[in-house]
């Protein structure tokens, strides 16, 4: 009997299923092309970025190489192209470079192209921080005090990625100008850090003793 009454129950499923593929069989096949579809042109396009990534790199190295040699205009040139044209992790990095090439023949143009690069919404922190402290390395000669502080404090704060270079600048910036309490200031900051690079430590050293200090802050 329990024979007949599972014949009876795989008949009664099998209609049950015929009823709904003849109801959802249009539906199931699209949602299956769809899911193909779309695993398809998501790795169609993995491919793509990782194949533009690829050579945005090539291209990156090529304008490095061009300045390594020398070529600066040319240089610059190409760091244009992939600031413009590539993937954005090279673009930031290649707009610092290319302001680089550009402070060599208009340091001016090149602060004003530092100050876009920190105030963009792309950039990410640490690469503003980097940009800050590169404009005001162009300032360093001509700008005072007051400016080179307004542009270097906040970077100069514990724990920022970029705090030992904007340390230094601002000290020697507070020498040049005559403001012994504020060289006192950073070089006792730089030499309280125990992050503080061996190599500036010795120039603040230097420092001191230009600014008639003890060595001892």
């Amino acid at each position: 009997m329990s024979d007949i009454f599972d014949e009876v129950d795989e008949e009664v499923r099998r209609e049950q299923f015929k009823k709904l593929w003849e109801r959802y069989g249009n539906l199931i096949v699209a949602l299956a092309f769809l899911i193909v579809a779309g695993v398809a042109g998501w790795r169609g396009y993995q491919y793509w970025q990782d194949k533009k990534a690829a050579e945005t790199g090539a291209q990156f190295t090529a304008a490095a190489l061009l300045a390594e040699q020398g070529k600066h205009e040319e240089a610059e040139k190409a760091f244009a192209r992939v600031a413009g044209e590539g993937t954005a992790g090279y673009r930031v990095l290649a707009r610092l470079r290319e302001t680089a090439e550009l402070a060599a023949r208009d340091p001016k143009a090149a602060v004003a192209a530092y100050d876009d690069i920190a105030a963009s919404s792309s950039t990410g922190q640490p690469l503003k921080d980097l940009a800050a402290v590169r404009a005001a390395m162009l300032l360093l000669d001509s700008a005072p005090f007051a400016e080179i502080t307004r542009r270097l404090e906040p970077i100069a704060a514990a724990g920022a990625p970029f705090r030992h270079s904007a340390r230094e600048l601002l000290a020697f910036s507070a020498w040049k100008a005559g403001d012994t309490a504020a060289v006192r200031k950073w070089t006792t900051l730089i030499r309280g850090d125990q992050e503080t690079p061996q190599a500036l430590r010795q120039r603040v050293e230097m420092l001191n003793s230009l600014a008639g200090e003890s060595g001892q802050g």
